[in-house]
């Protein structure tokens, strides 16, 4: 029996239902990327499995031995003690109920997730924050696992952590994601939201794209040729034939029928529709900084900076959670004032910035008073547009339009952030986590917006194939205030890491520094001796690991040759699963590998 089935289920709050007669199973082991535009109803979805909300007709079936815990986006308020007690529950003593599984569970998790244990939980970081929550689910020893954009205010290394963690859990797991490479490395099976129904997809999430967009191109003339022949039913109808004739009625009462057919067609939701106002040309020099540093109190938060960001130059910034890229952008951008070296801006600068906390909304204010201020028009690129028109553009009906602030959704708010914004004449783009809670659409347009600006942009993300597709060069915190310049994106970055650590040590030096450097550091350990095994061990491990590398490239390119997509979906997934299999195992020995090195 599956873990959790729909049957039939109905869902609606007032419009077009939510949930349209949806039939959904989630299978032992399954590990399901939820997908589909912002107000869809994935948010809905988990609602029903969890049991947060009731549906209007239908059945949801549990299995018995179900054990679930659903992390939501949001941490809950209120919670208050140390990590540790929060990570225990509320279950009482481990001595009073005997039960000394979860104690190991929670020891175990406390450590294997990095927490402090001691730290009070309201002292912690809204990342860190929602890894104890993870904590505090997992010590119920759940068989299904609900995550509600679970890499929202995480770091790239708590990212690359938690994906390496599912990868070795054995349960199932339902998430929502905007973060693509998560999505890809994460999901082998897809389930899309679409219009009231579930559609699942049996592949990962590339794979869906392919097909998704197949799917479409045959409903689009499925729906063409529909119309056609409508129009000319219609047109047949208007002559004046006599319809009541027992020969016609027949062909009357198909045309009716194609009416109520196509007054229920519910077309899929438009492509949001962004354009940004460019102002005049900024000089060649944005910003230069030369061994520039920024330090509150006693701590350095950047030392030596020195680099040049000129005119087009798309410049991401990464680094840990608390490393100092917010204050990193304040710096170039003037607002704070270097307390060693220079930083010295470029001429002719007109700033948009996109601000991470969305500071810049009044809650009490409706959409179209966001954007306009309230007049009934707004300014792009020279042209005044209707400010309903232009909301449309980006996806607001005229009643959504008329909307407070404070009903939206993240995604929601954060495309009136980007009207609002892209309505201000501007050379240089300041990107502040723009990509959360956008949908995978609006998401890829922004990026090819971005990358036809001929202005100047800097991004501050944790979004890996964001970062791929529009950066052209990188700012990365390297720990001890160091900020280091990388050219092209984050896989440019990860193997010019990679190729360092393969060079050979300098002769006569101590130990080099991390090659990854975003991994939070450890302590040393103390030097020791290895046993013969665990030298026998080392010495075996370059061989092994090479060989699995290579049955690696030669799935990966097994999978990009279109020929992969005429075998059958069951073989399909064999390969799939090997690859993932293969990840995990490479990952796994690469850690040995560095346990053994000490």
């Amino acid at each position: 029996m599956a873990l959790v089935s729909l049957l039939d289920v109905h869902l609606g709050f007032g419009g077009p239902a939510v949930l349209d007669g949806v039939n959904f199973n989630i299978e032992a082991g399954d590990r399901i990327g939820l997908v589909g535009r912002n107000g869809a109803g994935k948010s809905t979805l988990m609602r029903v499995v969890a049991n947060d909300i009731a549906i209007d007709a239908g059945q949801v079936a549990k299995a018995g031995d179900l054990r679930m815990f659903w992390l939501r986006q949001e941490v809950p308020e209120g919670l208050a003690g140390t990590v540790r007690s929060i990570v225990e529950g509320d279950e009482g003593s481990f001595e009073e109920h005997h039960d000394w599984e979860r104690f190991e569970r929670v020891e175990s998790l406390i450590e294997a997730m990095g927490l402090p244990p001691e730290t009070l939980f309201s002292e912690l970081s809204a990342g860190m924050k929602r890894r104890v929550m993870l904590a505090r689910g997992l010590a119920g020893d759940p068989n299904l696992l609900l995550l509600d954009e679970p890499t929202n205010h995480l770091d790239l290394a708590s990212i690359e952590w938690l994906e390496n963690f599912i990868l070795g859990w054995s349960g199932a797991l339902l998430f929502v994601t905007h973060d693509r490479a998560f999505l890809q490395k994460l999901a082998v099976r897809i389930a899309e939201v679409d219009r009231g129904r579930i559609i699942s997809w049996s592949c990962n999430h590339a794979t869906f794209l392919e097909r998704k967009a197949a799917l479409l191109e045959a409903e689009e003339s499925r729906q063409a040729l529909f119309d056609k022949k409508m129009a000319l039913e219609e047109a047949w109808i208007r002559k004046g034939v006599k319809a009541r004739r027992t020969r016609n009625m027949g062909r009357v009462a198909a045309l009716l029928k194609m009416r109520r057919d196509r007054a229920l067609r519910r077309n899929e939701t438009g492509q949001a529709k962004i354009e940004i106002s460019e102002a005049i040309r900024s000089g060649t020099k944005v910003v230069t900084a030369d061994n520039a540093g920024f330090k509150r109190g006693d701590r350095w938060i950047i030392q030596g900076l020195s680099t040049i960001i000129e005119r087009g130059d798309k410049i991401g910034i990464i680094g840990p959670n608390g490393a100092g890229k917010t204050t990193l952008l304040r710096l170039l951008l003037g607002e704070l004032t270097a307390c060693e070296g220079v930083i010295k801006p470029g001429t002719n600068l007109q700033i948009a910035y996109f601000d991470q906390l969305r500071a810049q909304l009044d809650e009490n204010k409706t959409v179209q008073d966001a954007v306009a201020e309230g007049r009934d028009t707004v300014t792009v690129n020279g042209r005044q547009r209707h400010v309903m028109s232009y909301l449309q553009d980006f996806l607001f009906d005229p009643t959504r339009a008329r909307t407070p602030i404070r009903a939206l959704s993240g995604g929601e708010r954060n495309r009136l952030l980007l009207a609002r914004l892209f309505t201000k004449p501007a050379n240089v783009l300041v990107l502040d986590e723009p990509t959360n809670d956008l949908d995978a659409e609006t998401l890829e347009l922004l990026e090819s917006l971005i990358v036809e600006f001929e202005g100047t942009v800097l991004l501050v993300s944790h979004d890996r194939a964001f970062l791929d597709n529009v950066a052209t060069g990188l700012l990365i915190f390297e720990g001890e205030g160091k900020v280091t310049e990388y050219t092209g994106g984050y896989q440019d970055w990860q193997l010019e890491v990679a190729r360092k650590a393969a060079l050979p040590a300098p002769a006569k030096k101590g130990p080099a520094a991390p090659a990854a450097p975003m991994h939070s550091a450890l302590p040393p350990a103390k030097a020791r001796k290895l046993s013969f095994k665990e030298q026998k061990e080392l010495d075996e491990l370059p061989a092994k690991v090479g060989a699995l590398e290579t049955e690696q490239s030669q799935l990966v390119e097994s999978i990009a040759d279109p020929k992969f997509y005429t075998q059958t979906s069951h073989a399909q997934q064999v390969t799939h699963n090997r690859l993932a299999e293969l990840e995990k195992t490479i990952a796994e020995l690469y850690k040995r590998w560095e346990a053994l090195e000490g």
